[in-house]
């Protein structure tokens, strides 16, 4: 007669083999995914035309393939970015070359001169993902810095420690005016 081969029991290693699986998941990091977090005004309703924007209010910030930048024209650094784009929307002592300013009635605030700026990021399509961050990065750094002088000095806090009141009437005073046009070869006609 035949002997019997002796079997193994492997139903506990399918529960070790889980066990391992879920400590590997929960102790490793796992990269994510980087993003801009933006919320994106709403359409214009189709009935309405589209707002006329003159040239002195607009700064036109150009990402070239070889990540380097031109602001309306000139070659620019990283580093000067954020100064130059406060200075473009602040427009602090009414120069004719930069925005033109609009006197509105905010709540909380009073008439103040709200800018008409927009500025205008264009990125050629090898634009590095880096660069154009660094880029949003700037841009957004420049605006969160002028509505935190703002509220220091119209509510002696900073913006982030506002109620949601003074925070929507520094949002009118100080609005996100960045424009972004479809990647295109920088120097090519749309």
């Amino acid at each position: 007669m035949a002997r019997k081969t002796p079997g193994l029991n492997t139903s506990s290693m399918a529960d070790i083999s889980f066990l391992l699986l879920t400590f590997f998941l929960m102790t490793s990091s796992i990269n994510t995914d980087m993003g801009i977090a933006r919320r994106l005004p709403p359409p214009l309703p189709e009935d309405q035309e589209k707002p006329e924007v003159r040239e002195r209010n607009i700064f036109v910030v150009k990402i070239n393939s070889a990540d380097r930048l031109l602001y309306n024209g000139e070659i620019g650094r990283i580093e000067d970015l954020r100064e130059r784009a406060k200075e473009f929307l602040g427009n602090p002592e009414n120069k004719i070359n930069l925005p033109e300013k609009e006197i509105m009635e905010i709540p909380l605030l009073g008439k103040m001169e709200v800018s008409k700026g927009v500025i205008s990021l264009q990125n050629d399509r090898g634009t590095s993902y880096d660069m154009y961050l660094q880029v949003q990065n700037e841009l957004a750094a420049a605006i969160n810095e002028m509505r935190n002088e703002l509220a220091l000095s119209k509510f002696s806090k900073k913006y982030a420690d506002i109620n949601d009141d003074q925070r929507d009437a520094i949002d009118q005073a100080i609005p996100i005016a960045v424009s972004e046009a479809e990647p295109t070869k920088i120097g090519e006609k749309k």
